[in-house]
């Protein structure tokens, strides 16, 4: 109390008048109150007090947190809390100042305590807190500012930011991990974590806190990645040596916002920032089924990731908090509409009954009953003890459930030649069974009126449909066609696309536009102009593309072809195309390691359409503008095959001019790009100026085979001092 008395005094008679202007340090004798911010000297974050809201009406928090959030996106994403567990009601009665001991507090003056401290152990009372580039706020020393006393990069809440740690400090035994927050307005700290592997495996573990149970992990790191998830290699670095174990992620462009983070729903996400979009997009996400979350629909739930809400009551049950739901937790799980009868008379017996779910994972933590023989012997097990809640009898014998049932997914969607299904039966009071019963006759009469009046319907639109002069065969929602290819409705895709507002590019095929289909997945639309075909001819052509499937190939979707219209559907690529990463500065950087990938990438794709497919396919139309990147940086190829669309004539001596041209306007002086700052392979630089040269030559049957390009790009195959082409020479001819 004499601490807090002191620190009070301490900010009333020192704090001066604050300057309107934006600051990114707090030094002695300073508040930070209200409305107050900290901004960043790159204006990325800033660090104040906040309120967080909800898409549900009357579901906005009241309380008041202390964090820093991204200052370059409209919506209020916050990336550290600080007194997430200790929110603030009244926010005129809160300041953040630097106590008298040098620590970094949020104080209540009007009830004279403190709410927040860095808690610090430091022996010097000169300090200031300053809000980095990079979103940490760190507590240093006021004459060596180098010397950092304290930072929140250290204390992680539910994201991570680009240069921040993952992992445990041997020296000082620091753990820092991840805790996902209570729901979407309550950042106190909530059921899943993030964190090191506690038993000295080199790998990332997700938890639910409260069983402990480990519902996924990372695999462990083999020297380049993790083996779980390998993608990740090429873009973090583990760190293990005497001092410390950690992941480290890489410091981004200050133009790129990207975060990490440990979501509600126990799922780790990544996500990066599109202005054109103006909403994050998700790059990456583990565990990839949201149900194999452990608990995440807690007690007595279904959980099913291709219906929205994936959690769902049993059936006899009820949502125990709806508020918690609407606010995406949903850990409560549901209650029983009616008690079970648990007088367990061994006359008359228990009146309780059971509801069959098929196609279901079962539950965890199943008790096995030896010697039973039928399944109405192990229904009666259930029924004699008042805590049993479900049984399954099969193959494998009779288990029983006791008290709550968890982590139940359902498998209906799923394939399940792989998965065995099972039948799970789960006790019910015998009012809720004569309920469902009823309710069960009342369906069957609605089902049986509907399918009446629907055969009826169906005669109908079948004597209409046989009086159409003119049919199109791509009038139907959502048919799936031959290869796995979706043919798609008009109208389905100007509603997935807002009318074709988002534009992602153009070309000389058409346009292309952003979607979103009704199952949130995300779509690019081409949109093609100048065809000459029919609609036949145009559909044989989708089924050839559509067989064509490679890791660096556009994977097809779907089409639409109705009336006049033409348009391809296509997985959807957050990272756009090449060409907007090397010759733009708003975009991320690509280092060299990344580029050669890129190349090798490219040149298996174009080795595929060359090689390996049925009809020999030349793209003609290979440029920066045509290759794609996914989230991981793996190119993709696009716009394979338009010619067979279009019906135009590319020649190889288009292919030649092409080439020509860029060499020409190019400075072949300046091979490697100034931005790389010599941090290339100069092997790799040589190896890949040596195979350009092949590719040029005058001669075609001088010019490698693709197959042999992807081989010397792998280092298999040694390549030989290339002629000088012609073209070449002439460039080195000319006067400068």
């Amino acid at each position: 109390m004499a601490l807090v008395l002191v620190l009070l005094l301490f900010v009333l008679v020192s704090s001066p008048p604050r300057a309107a202007s934006a600051r990114d340090t707090i030094s002695p004798g300073e508040t930070l109150g209200g409305s107050d911010e900290l901004v960043s000297s790159n204006g990325k974050y800033k660090l104040g007090f906040f309120q967080t809201g909800s898409e549900s009406p009357g579901n906005a928090s009241s309380y008041w947190y202390l964090g820093i959030w991204i200052n370059r996106v409209p919506t209020m994403t916050p990336v550290w809390v600080a007194n997430g567990d200790d929110p603030i009601a009244d926010l005129t009665a809160a300041v953040l100042t630097i106590s008298p001991d040098g620590n970094l507090v949020v104080l209540n003056p009007v009830a004279g305590s403190i709410i927040w401290s860095t808690q610090a152990n430091i022996t010097t009372n000169n300090t200031m807190a300053t809000l980095s580039d990079g979103g940490n706020l760190m507590l240093q020393k006021s004459l060596d500012p180098s010397d950092v006393l304290w930072q929140s990069f250290n204390h992680p809440t539910s994201s991570l930011l680009p240069g921040a740690k993952l992992g445990r400090d041997k020296v000082t035994g620091l753990n820092r991990r991840l805790v996902s927050r209570k729901n979407s307005v309550d950042q106190a700290p909530g059921a899943y974590s993030l964190e090191l592997d506690p038993s000295g495996a080199a790998q990332f573990i997700l938890v639910e806190l409260n069983s402990g149970v480990t519902y996924w992990s990372s695999g462990v790191w083999n020297g380049r990645f993790f083996n779980s998830i390998p993608d990740m290699g090429a873009y973090s670095e583990f760190v293990n040596s005497s001092r410390e174990v950690c992941l480290i992620t890489p410091m981004d462009d200050a133009n790129v916002v990207t975060r990490l983070s440990l979501e509600v729903s126990g799922q780790i996400k990544s996500f990066i920032w599109y202005e054109q979009l103006q909403d994050w997009v998700t790059s990456a996400v583990q565990p990839k089924s949201q149900c194999d979350v452990y608990a995440l629909c807690g007690p007595h739930t279904v959980c099913n990731d291709n219906v929205i809400p994936s959690c769902n009551c049993m059936k006899g049950f009820s949502i125990k908090s709806l508020k918690d739901w609407e606010l995406e937790d949903r850990t409560g799980g549901c209650i029983r509409n009616n008690p079970l009868d648990c007088s367990c008379n061994k006359t008359t017996g228990s009146t309780d009954g059971f509801y069959s779910i098929p196609c279901f994972r079962l539950p965890q933590n199943a008790q096995n009953t030896t010697g039973v023989l039928s399944e109405g012997e192990c229904a009666q097990v259930c029924l004699s003890d008042c805590s049993c809640t479900a049984y399954s009898f099969g193959d494998y014998g009779c288990y029983v459930w006791h008290d709550e049932l968890l982590n139940v997914k359902d498998q209906q969607y799923s394939d399940l030649t792989s998965t065995k299904v099972e039948i799970l039966k789960v006790r019910l009071a015998a009012k809720e069974l004569i309920r469902w019963e009823n309710h069960r006759r009342e369906m069957l009469v609605w089902v049986v009126t509907c399918a009446t009046v629907a055969l009826f319907g169906l005669v109908l639109l079948l004597m209409i449909w046989r009086n159409q002069k003119k049919q199109y065969f791509c009038t139907f929602n959502n048919v799936q066609g031959g290869n796995g290819i979706v043919a798609f409705r008009y109208t389905d895709l100007k509603h997935a696309t807002k009318c074709f507002s988002i534009k992602l590019g153009s070309g000389g095929f058409g346009s292309v536009y952003k979607g979103i289909l009704a199952d949130s997945t995300a779509i690019a639309v081409k949109m093609l102009d100048g065809f000459r075909q029919g609609e036949k001819q145009f559909r044989a052509e989708v089924s050839s593309i559509g067989i064509i499937q490679h890791v660096n190939l556009v994977k097809l979707i779907g089409f639409c072809c109705e009336g006049d219209k033409r348009l391809l559907v296509y997985e959807y690529l957050p990272y756009h195309s090449l060409d907007a990463h090397l010759f733009q500065r708003s975009v991320t950087f690509l280092n060299w390691k990344t580029r050669y990938q890129v190349a090798l990438g490219v040149a298996r794709g174009l080795a595929y359409l060359h090689e390996s497919c049925r009809e020999y396919i030349i793209h003609c139309d290979i440029k920066p503008q045509n290759i794609l990147l996914d989230a991981s940086f793996t190119p993709k190829i696009a716009d394979f095959g338009m010619a067979k669309f279009m019906q135009r004539d590319f020649s190889r001596a288009l292919t030649t001019m092409r080439v020509a041209n860029g060499i020409l306007k190019g400075d072949v002086q300046g091979l490697v790009d100034p931005k790389l700052r010599g941090d290339v392979n100069l092997e790799e630089v040589e190896r890949v100026c040596k195979i350009a040269c092949w590719c040029i030559q005058d001669k075609d049957s001088d010019r490698p085979a693709m197959g042999e390009v992807v081989q010397i790009l792998e280092g298999l195959r040694e390549v030989d001092v290339p002629p000088i082409p012609k073209i070449l020479q002439a460039v080195a001819e000319s006067p400068h």
